[in-house]
């Protein structure tokens, strides 16, 4: 599958790398800024899984750091999916692209964090717990990730899947925060004007 014989190649010395079918492209492109943006989410969630790793079998930290080893593979297929430029009616067999299934996979996890949740009176501030504040500190590099795909859907075709992806993964760093901070009881809430 994957082999990587040479790390320092020289081939990115011009300011260009080579995407999944051979193209290169400045480093500067929007695509390689959507990449590499996806690549810092899943460096967040890798330092996040710092703390949700230490959990014992069968706790909250160690459920959660399930569902971020899932998510940090889904983020790789998702940097693969955008090292190959997307075409419409494509063999689905002949490209890793992000699914259904996994946005499905995403959604359900965030409905039964929300369910054992009580509702939201005031924004959240980042923070609480070591694990909720590394979420939300995930929740923002992953939509400014999104922010990349988003621009470059506006310039050129994009897997739609990987665009929601991000919408939803950011939706799921949110909840999973608040899910992490004893199920919602030590969040920090926004208290509006409290410093004027």
């Amino acid at each position: 599958m994957v082999r990587l014989d040479r790390i320092t190649t020289r081939g990115g010395d011009r300011g260009e790398t080579s995407l999944g079918d051979g193209t290169r492209l400045r480093k500067d492109a929007r695509r390689i800024e959507a990449i590499g943006r996806v690549d810092e989410t899943n460096a967040a969630i890798g330092l996040m899984r710092l703390v949700t790793g230490a959990g014992e079998a069968g706790s909250d930290l160690a459920t959660a750091d399930a569902m971020l080893d899932r998510i940090q593979h889904d983020l790789f297929d998702l940097g693969a999916d955008l090292c190959t430029p997307f075409a419409e009616g494509e063999d689905p067999a002949r490209t890793l692209r992000i699914v259904p299934a996994q946005l499905a996979r995403l959604e359900a996890e965030i409905a039964a964090m929300n369910a054992e949740l009580p509702p939201l009176r005031s924004f959240v501030l980042p923070g609480g717990s070591p694990a909720s504040a590394w979420a939300h500190h995930a929740r923002t590099v992953a939509r400014a990730a999104e922010r990349a795909v988003v621009a470059l859907a506006a310039a050129e075709p994009v897997n739609p899947d990987a665009l929601r992806y991000l919408n939803r993964l950011s939706d799921h760093l949110f909840v999973l925060g608040r899910w992490l901070n004893r199920r919602g009881g030590a969040e920090v809430l926004w208290r509006p004007g409290v410093n004027r």
